[in-house]
């Protein structure tokens, strides 16, 4: 066994690793092209704000990869295609991103993101299908932060390359870079990922896009858990100008407190990813979310730039601590042959989560600003509860 396998980092992880940062990087490209080529475009037939108009899209792409994701999981199980669902999603993705070039109104626009976000749904649940089937127990907290932490790599990379190239060089450009890395993912998912025959202990006949195996040992309270703990970080999202009028701060420093998460999770990912195969996934995630608690509250009374920064990266951490074990202990629990379907309830957990947040915190903060705050740290200690209550333990403490 050489190093990195010790530590659940084999040749089919680092692929799709490789390119789910790809895919990320490339999706996040578009976290800062959308509102500017939406302003450029004629205006819709409804007369709605910019803003109304780029949240409808950022809010359509969420939905669509997340409501999606049980439906192309429990296919690419059922044919025993994952191989195949990853690269037709990395391909939807490239070619409705190239097609921005073509796009002269809005409601070409929406139907763009909406087969991006069906190719998210096709690639995320089959690439995590395979992660579980390629990887073991033992390490395979270490394989899914591996996993994680170079989709954050991606995810942080795209809107600073984004941005420089639009600014250089028009849209066009961008896209174009955006839908090249989309199609390096793919080749890689080709030379490096084999389509393995899916193992099952299952009833090979049995076929349910809902299906009653999903709430068994704990995964549909671990996947409302990862969802209570999106919506916690996601709160900050719509509140950017009461912050800076309370702060004083500038859109910058918004900015830079605001990828406190994203360094926080990078930093801790793998590392925590890799304690959950030694002292066990529950209580990693335990501690993930009882940090996640009084770091979500804190955010609604910082006084401070540097408070509300080292809150996000505190967010950061907790977060790190909740999502590769997460995936780990749902890959553990999953059922052989329905690990695609199975391990979708973790990751739509997040992108509801998400969606959710914002939404969440634009109602309450009209009553309190503190208010979402305190209701996301309830909502947190609330998942607690859930893991410690519900969900098995996979791995015994080393």
């Amino acid at each position: 066994m050489s190093f990195l396998e010790r530590y659940g980092i084999n040749r089919v992880v680092v692929a799709l690793s490789t390119a789910r940062m790809a895919d990320a990087f490339g999706a996040s490209i578009l976290v800062v092209l959308i509102p500017l080529y939406v302003a450029e475009l004629p205006s819709p037939a409804f007369d709605l704000p910019s803003s109304v108009l780029v949240g409808m899209l950022i809010s359509l792409y969420g939905l669509a990869f997340t409501l999606l994701q049980p439906f192309s999981g429990a296919l690419s199980d059922r044919f025993g295609k994952r191989k195949l669902f990853i690269q037709a999603g990395l391909l939807v993705m490239a070619i409705s991103t190239l097609a921005f070039t073509r796009v002269e109104q809005y409601s070409h626009l929406v139907f763009m993101r909406f087969l991006q976000g069906l190719g998210v749904a096709m690639t995320v649940p089959a690439a995590l299908g395979v992660m579980a089937a390629s990887t073991v127990q033992e390490s395979r907290g270490g394989a899914m932060g591996f996993y994680s932490t170079l989709r954050m790599i991606g995810f942080a990379l795209g809107p600073a390359v984004g941005g420089y190239v639009y600014a250089q060089y028009g849209f066009n450009s961008a896209f174009y870079i955006c839908a090249g890395s989309l199609l390096l993912a793919l080749l890689l998912v080709q030379w490096w990922v084999d389509e393995e025959p899916v193992q099952t202990d299952t009833d090979s006949a049995t076929f349910n896009i809902f299906d009653r195996r999903l709430l068994e040992n704990g995964l549909g309270f671990l996947g409302a858990a990862t969802f209570f703990m999106a919506i916690a970080f996601s709160l900050i999202s719509t509140l950017e100008n009461e912050y800076n009028l309370r702060l004083n701060q500038t859109a910058f420093e918004f900015g830079i407190a605001y990828s406190g998460l994203t360094w926080g999770r990078l930093a801790f990912q793998f590392p925590l990813g890799r304690l959950s195969d030694r002292i066990g996934r529950k209580r990693v995630i335990l501690i993930g979310m009882l940090v996640l608690a009084p770091a979500t509250a804190w955010l609604g009374f910082v006084t401070s730039t540097a408070q509300l920064t080292a809150g996000r990266v505190l967010q950061g951490f907790a977060s790190a601590g909740v999502a590769a074990p997460a995936f780990a202990l749902a890959g553990d629990l999953a059922k052989k042959g329905s690990e695609a379907q199975q391990m979708s309830i973790i990751a739509m957990g997040f992108g509801l989560g998400i969606a959710v947040g914002p939404m969440i915190a634009g109602w309450l903060a009209v009553y309190a600003f503190e208010l979402p705050f305190l209701v996301g740290a309830l909502l947190t200690l609330v998942g607690a509860w859930f893991i410690s209550r519900f969900v098995q333990e996979t791995v015994k403490p080393d």
